[in-house]
């Protein structure tokens, strides 16, 4: 799995951004950026967020708790979800269950075709 420090600069890279630049939008030292992209320095998870807005990803992709950067980014999924974990507990797993019979179905379909 990739650390911190090589997903935050694939990114920073992506969005063509120097260590410098985002040095500067973030109001630090370049030498800042190149610790935490050598994983020498940890960053706060405030820092961290303000990273992901920047560099236009999620602080899961750059912590490394997601694979993919697009995951959480579609307003209406995320709506979605808080909608679901704001339910009670019977009426959640009902929807679950019937969310993975989606899936599961979708999943057949891609496999017969």
């Amino acid at each position: 799995m990739d650390s911190f420090g090589n997903r935050l600069r694939e990114c920073r890279k992506n969005k063509g951004l120097s260590q410098s630049e985002l040095a500067k939008i973030l109001n630090t030292n370049h030498s800042v950026i190149g610790k935490y992209e050598r994983d020498d320095v940890k960053p706060s998870i405030d820092v961290v967020k303000k990273l992901a807005s920047i560099l236009s990803t999620t602080a899961a992709y750059l912590l490394g708790e997601t694979d993919s950067d697009e995951l959480f980014k579609d307003p209406d999924m995320l709506r979605r979800l808080k909608e679901i974990n704001a339910m009670p507990e019977e009426d959640r797993k009902c929807v679950l269950y019937n969310l993975d019979a989606v899936l599961r179905d979708f999943r057949a379909k891609q496999a017969y075709s």
